[in-house]
């Protein structure tokens, strides 16, 4: 079998009787060692660059059993980023590409992982090479605040990248945009993509894509099995390590402007609060103001003991945005009534910063965290209810 490849090639496509093997100077080191493994099995050499070469002539010739020693070789090695570009941007036929599929998962387990922190690497991140960027980011560990981040990332990567229009339309519809994951991201950021005017971006695809990802959140209970068990296992349904949790939203116009949050926290995620930790939440915007919510582990100066606190904050308004109060209602469910039961409820106004209370359920962390009432199935379901107050004069920020 080693050497069906060498004798039939020259022969079928033409009418020689004598095999003519043909290679270019380049690649006549890497020939002689894969003359060599044939007859020895084993390479006489452990450097990457040259165990590449092996690789590839291996390929070429559809030595099998060389493709499969080298990958095992490179993996063993210590691998490096411009190692790890190098072995996924392989060119390697589609026949083939199983024995060399474990080198190939290695790199991107190894590119995941050493770009995990978006932040720390985002201006290196600009110089990786496209196969790159689409093993950093197909993983669920890469830390970012939101998924908004990963899609303004795409953007300026394939602009940096790709300098005509058509060519940068294709890579981002092709292989950038389907790594991100529309589902995760805020209700603001979806909203402006939608009403954006952006050449850049496929607005056809890009429009199916967010309600795609919607779908799902607005019609759980009605999904069809195949659709169903896709969003169960898809990995662009999958939630990434976010720094702000993403909530659920329901939006109304009338008879006021009100909307509703759902933030759902799981008992683990409660548990490293403890004992001084907060999370935040994606931030929701509300005549054109931006909220945000804030679950945190605060201490009682006096008593000393931890408790469950949950605030509701002013963020940011679009420009020309008239002040208002809200008047808001934090409410938790129970899993004896099934309902969700008022915790909390006040008044703030977009002149303010932060609302809220540092003792929701009025007791301790400790008899808090281990409440099989409130972790329903080891999740606490919360609910804030903010509705304009209307009728108010209206000041302009």
């Amino acid at each position: 079998p080693f050497f069906l490849k060498f004798f039939s090639n020259g022969m079928k496509e033409s009418d020689q009787t004598n095999p003519t093997i043909r290679i270019t100077d380049s690649e006549e080191n890497a020939f002689m060692e894969l003359l060599s493994y044939m007859y020895s099995g084993k390479l006489t050499t452990a450097e990457p660059t040259r165990l590449l070469d092996i690789l590839m002539a291996a390929d070429k010739f559809e030595v099998l059993s060389c493709m499969r020693h080298c990958s095992q070789l490179l993996i063993s090695l210590p691998m490096t980023t411009e190692s790890a570009l190098l072995y996924i941007d392989h060119p390697c036929s589609v026949s083939m590409v199983n024995e060399v599929r474990p080198l190939i998962d290695a790199s991107k387990e190894f590119l995941a992982n050493k770009y995990k922190d978006f932040y720390e690497f985002k201006s290196e991140l600009m110089n990786i090479s496209l196969a790159g960027i689409e093993a950093i980011f197909s993983s669920t560990d890469i830390q970012v605040e939101t998924e908004d981040d990963v899609y303004y990332f795409m953007l300026d990567w394939a602009r940096a990248r790709y300098v005509e229009l058509e060519e940068r339309r294709k890579i981002l519809s092709s292989r950038l945009l389907p790594l991100v994951r529309f589902s995760h991201m805020t209700c603001m950021t979806l909203q402006e993509i939608l009403a954006s005017t952006d050449n850049d971006i496929d607005r056809e695809q890009v429009t199916h894509r967010i309600a795609e990802a919607l779908l799902p959140k607005a019609y759980p209970k009605q999904l069809e099995g195949a659709l169903a068990a896709e969003v169960t296992t898809c990995s662009r349904f999958a939630e990434r390590a976010y720094e702000y949790k993403p909530v659920k939203l329901v939006a109304f116009d009338q008879p006021c402007p009100q909307i509703i949050v759902y933030l759902d926290l799981t008992r683990d995620e409660c548990s490293q609060l403890f004992p001084s930790g907060r999370i935040c939440p994606h931030p929701f915007r509300l005549l054109g103001w931006g909220f945000y919510l804030m679950a945190t582990c605060e201490m009682d100066e006096q008593s000393k003991l931890c408790s469950f606190g949950l605030w509701l904050g002013v963020a940011k308004n679009m420009k020309g945005s008239s002040c208002f109060m809200v008047d808001y209602e934090f409410a938790a469910r129970k899993r004896s009534s099934g309902k969700f039961v008022r915790k909390l409820e006040g008044k703030i106004s977009t002149t303010d910063e932060t609302h809220g209370c540092s003792d929701l359920f009025g007791i301790p962390w400790s008899t808090f965290i281990a409440n099989d009432n409130l972790f329903i199935n080891g999740v606490l379901h919360l609910r804030a209810d903010l509705r304009v107050l209307l009728g108010q004069p209206k000041l302009q920020a």
